[in-house]
């Protein structure tokens, strides 16, 4: 059952009613109810056009801006004006309400009501401080329950996963006894679920479990192949590093979704993958047997790759699509981890 905690603007409107029944009543037995009333919501109101004038325009128009000089006169005028306001309306209330003859209302006495706003001023910051403080609160409980909630639901999701994979086990063993080949794919096919349960949502992986998921990757591409295809992978690296995960599946894909001409007999697929000067090189190519491969980064996956190199690198990285000849080229520079 979900709890309903208070809202922000609950607890201001429950520190009013607070502030206007403590004005009321410490006014009651001098003022009496009636006068009591007026002058408490007289009082109130002013207190709430000093703080929210403040916190809601001055503050964060002028102050967070940097423009202290207007902030501070403008917060004089504020407090001066909503002084005098305040002032003026209580003498002419306490008159009405005590049937006097009306007198005249001197500048200097509506000058003795701006003192009390300067205290307001000074809440209205820590009101201010309060209600970001609790906001913040808020939003830091919201995003851990969304956590706790986004690993309770990983746990659940994994659950079938592992279920599959328990059971593909099963069948490789079954499988292998009489077609050792056949068993090879399914184990591999078990080998990249569990990648992208298990390492696909991590921020760095080992490069060798990368490269391990696009040989399964290429293996289970291959049986769809009739008559094959060559594949020339060079690999040139330490083993210890790691690299973001995904990052060079887009290439491998791309060539098999429109690089390979399945009743051809010449399928050939060159990749390179090199470390060199603290750089990780990856380049592919392959024949142009489909016309549309995309020839640049506006295919959806390049695109979404080069996106997603930019957050990682910002402007550190290299990443160019070409046509060659009856060639197409792809190329990625990244710096290593």
């Amino acid at each position: 059952m979900k709890i309903r905690r208070p809202s922000t603007t609950l607890l201001q409107l429950l520190i009013w009613v607070a502030v206007l029944l403590l004005i009321f009543f410490s006014a009651l037995p001098m003022d009496g109810a009636k006068k009591s009333v007026v002058s408490t919501l007289i009082s109130t109101f002013s207190y709430a056009i000093i703080i929210y004038g403040n916190i809601l325009i001055l503050y964060p128009v002028f102050y967070q801006k940097k423009k202290f000089v207007w902030y501070g006169i403008l917060v004089i005028l504020l407090l001066v004006v909503v002084g005098m306001s305040r002032g003026y309306t209580s003498i002419m209330l306490y008159q009405y309400f005590s049937i006097i003859k009306p007198v005249h209302i001197k500048f200097l006495n509506l000058l003795y009501y701006v003192p009390s706003g300067i205290l307001i001023y000074i809440l209205s910051l820590i009101f201010r401080i309060s209600i970001a403080y609790f906001t913040l609160k808020q939003q830091t409980e919201e995003i851990m329950l969304q956590k706790s909630q986004a690993e309770l639901n990983l746990l659940k999701s994994q659950v079938q996963p592992h279920f599959l994979f328990n059971t593909l086990n099963n069948i490789y063993y079954k499988v292998y006894k009489v077609d050792p080949p056949s068993a090879n794919l399914i184990e591999r096919l078990s080998d990249i679920m569990r990648y992208f349960v298990d390492e696909s949502p991590k921020d760095v992986v080992p490069l060798t479990t990368e490269v391990a998921f696009i040989e399964n990757y290429m293996a289970l591409e291959r049986i769809r192949i009739r008559y094959g295809v060559t594949i020339n992978f060079e690999k040139a690296y330490q083993t210890e590093l790691r690299v973001p995960p995904m990052l060079l599946m887009t290439f491998v894909e791309n060539i098999f979704k429109h690089g390979i001409n399945k009743s051809s007999k010449q399928n050939q697929i060159d990749i390179s993958l090199i470390q060199k000067e603290g750089y990780l090189l990856f380049s592919t190519s392959n024949h142009r047997f489909n016309t549309t491969v995309p020839t640049n980064s506006n295919g959806f996956g390049i695109a979404n790759l080069t996106k997603r190199l930019s957050m990682l690198y910002g402007s550190n990285f290299e990443l160019t699509t070409k046509k060659e000849g009856e060639l197409y080229l792809a190329f990625l520079k990244i710096p290593l981890v």
